[in-house]
C-alpha cells in the first residue's frame, strides 16, 4: 500500500492515540482534539515564511493567520464567553485592525513561536474549562442564553473549517495533502 503524500503512516498518527469518547461530552472533546491535533499537523515542518504565506489576493489568509486565530476563538469563547469575562481585550483583535490575527502573521520566527505559545496555552486552559463544563448550562452570547453545547459544537466547526483551509494552504506550499 503506498502512502504518498500522506503526513504519516497509519499507526503513527498521534491523533490515534485519543481514546474514543462515549457520551456527548467526551465525543465533542474528542472531536476538538482531533481537529486541533490535524492543525498542528498541517503546519508542521515549516518556516516562517511559509507559515506567513497568503493564500490567494485581496485574502490575508495565511496559516500563521489561523494559528492566531484559533488561539483568538479559543481565548474568546474560553475565557470571555464561558468564564464570563467579556472585559477582557480580545486576543490579536483592535478597534482599529479586527483582522490583527491575520494582517500582523508576518515572516518572523518570534512571531511564529509567540503565536505557538499562545494557541497552546488557550487550547491547554480550554481543556481544563471544558472539564468542568456543564453542556446543559445556559451562556449569555450577545444577549441571549444559549446552552453551552451549542458553543461547543460551533468550536468543532470553527475547527473543521479552517482545517480545510490549512488542507489548501499547505497543499500551495509543498503539495501535501490529505490525512
Amino acid at each position: 500500500m503506498s502512502f504518498d503524500g500522506m503526513w504519516m503512516r497509519p499507526g503513527d498518527d498521534p491523533r490515534e492515540a485519543i481514546p474514543p469518547g462515549r457520551g456527548e461530552k467526551a465525543v465533542l472533546a474528542e472531536y476538538l482534539d482531533r481537529y486541533r491535533m490535524t492543525f498542528e499537523l498541517k503546519c508542521a515542518g515549516l518556516t516562517a515564511a511559509q507559515l506567513a504565506t497568503r493564500s490567494v489576493t485581496p485574502s490575508t489568509m495565511s496559516l500563521l493567520g489561523l494559528v492566531r486565530h484559533l488561539a483568538r476563538v479559543e481565548h474568546s469563547w474560553t475565557r470571555r464567553v464561558f468564564e464570563g469575562q467579556p472585559e477582557l481585550p480580545r486576543l490579536y483583535r483592535t478597534e482599529d485592525d479586527p483582522d490583527l490575527d491575520f494582517n500582523q502573521a508576518i515572516a518572523d520566527d518570534e512571531v511564529v513561536a509567540e503565536a505557538w505559545a499562545t494557541w497552546r496555552g488557550e487550547v491547554a486552559h480550554a481543556r481544563a474549562v471544558y472539564a468542568g463544563l456543564d453542556l446543559d448550562a445556559l451562556i449569555r452570547v450577545d444577549g441571549q442564553e444559549v446552552e453551552a453545547r451549542d458553543i461547543v459544537v460551533h468550536l468543532v466547526e470553527e475547527y473543521a473549517r479552517h482545517v480545510g483551509h490549512a488542507d489548501l494552504l499547505r497543499e500551495a506550499l509543498d503539495g501535501r495533502t490529505g490525512q
